[in-house]
């Protein structure tokens, strides 16, 4: 059921000039959604494209605020997981939405987690040459990273999130309430994106998560604070940097590694993407106390925390048959970081102190994967 609507809720705001937008953050703020969309686009029509298990948990309650405002719908709804983020796919949602009749005043609505967001930002990036979308994120990594900041995309069999565009939403709601309906891998998994935050940039929000972690899983205050916490740090590192060419890359700890053992498994169950960033983050971490950028213990604290939380933090955590370091060092190439050529890392000086590092020796990246692979 969802939660009464609170008035105390929490709003960040992205600041990017006329394309501007607030992040809305609380419980049952679903409730709100048509009132909301009503006013930032008056007499629009939406169409809600979700995946099978959020609509069976949420579409109703999605649906039924958006008709009580006034604004017409359709919807869509694909098979969940990141097999969705896929060119066949992401054609069906696009013939879906031209056939519903969208103009380009409409918007497209995408409740669910970081792939809906992914695929449906995508979708109205390109429809009718831009579409107004919503986030309504309904997964802690898409309430904490996904859904901010406009990054839009589909796989491709070279690498995740290689086909997209930049194109920010004009709203994105934030109930936390949803994250209730959450398997606890999901949520385990969508906490990597959390503790991330913390590693890249804010020593003292990792010092709050290694004593609060368990109340930020247990829900409530904890939680929201987590969530506002991270949404406000990613707001200013995309204000300062919309389309990445700086700063915000150093949003991408940990997934050079981790989009390369995730490509390796097929984007399959067998390891959600939060694992991965998970286990790429450790290794960053590992990686650099190795070049001598901070010690060892200090590497070692970082790992022993996203393992405290039940996360993977090593390639042997990982189930079935590990990849080839030839496999591994192939998909690293097809990272969207790598520049003429040259591999590039984000590394860490410390907790809270990460860095871009360009032209990184692919022999040492083999020579330390190798170990790491070794490793049981």
């Amino acid at each position: 059921m969802t939660a009464p609507v609170r008035s105390d809720a929490t709003s960040v705001a992205v600041s990017l000039g006329e394309r501007s937008y607030d992040i809305a953050i609380g419980r049952g703020l679903i409730a709100s959604l048509g009132a909301r969309i009503a006013a930032l686009r008056p007499r629009s029509k939406a169409v809600i494209v979700t995946d099978e298990n959020v609509a069976r948990l949420h579409l109703a309650a999605a649906e039924a605020a958006l008709s009580h405002a006034g604004v017409a719908t359709n919807r869509v709804i694909v098979p969940a997981g990141e097999a969705s983020k896929s060119y066949r796919v992401f054609e069906q949602v696009c013939e879906a939405v031209i056939a519903s009749r969208m103009e380009r005043d409409d918007l497209i609505i995408a409740l669910g987690g970081g792939v809906i967001g992914d695929l449906a930002g995508f979708v109205a990036s390109v429809v009718r040459r831009g579409l107004d979308y919503v986030q309504v994120p309904t997964s802690l990594l898409a309430d904490v990273d996904s859904s901010v900041g406009g990054k839009t995309a589909i796989d491709s069999a070279h690498g995740k999130n290689l086909v997209g565009a930049f194109h920010q939403p004009i709203l994105v709601l934030a109930d936390t309430a949803l994250l209730d309906t959450l398997p606890e891998r999901e949520f385990r998994a969508g906490y990597a994106e959390v503790a991330k935050y913390g590693l890249l940039g804010d020593a003292p929000f990792f010092s709050w998560l290694e004593s609060n972690w368990r109340e930020v899983f247990a829900g409530g205050p904890a939680r929201e604070n987590a969530i506002a916490a991270c949404c406000r740090a990613k707001a200013e590192i995309v204000a300062r940097d919309e389309r990445e060419t700086g700063d915000r890359a150093l949003l991408n700890l940990g997934h050079t590694f981790g989009h390369a053992f995730e490509a390796a498994c097929g984007f399959s169950d067998r390891l959600l993407h939060g694992e991965a960033v998970s286990v790429g983050m450790a290794l960053a971490f590992a990686f650099s106390a190795k070049q001598g950028l901070l010690p060892a213990a200090e590497a070692e604290r970082a790992r022993r925390h996203l393992a405290d939380v039940g996360l993977p933090t090593r390639p042997s955590d990982i189930p079935g048959p590990l990849p080839s370091i030839d496999q591994l060092m192939t998909l690293i190439a097809q990272d969207k970081k790598v520049k003429r050529g040259m591999l590039t890392f984000i590394l860490v000086r410390g907790i809270g102190s990460a860095f871009v590092e360009g032209g990184i020796d692919a022999g040492a990246v083999r020579a330390f994967l190798g170990e790491k692979l070794a490793e049981q």
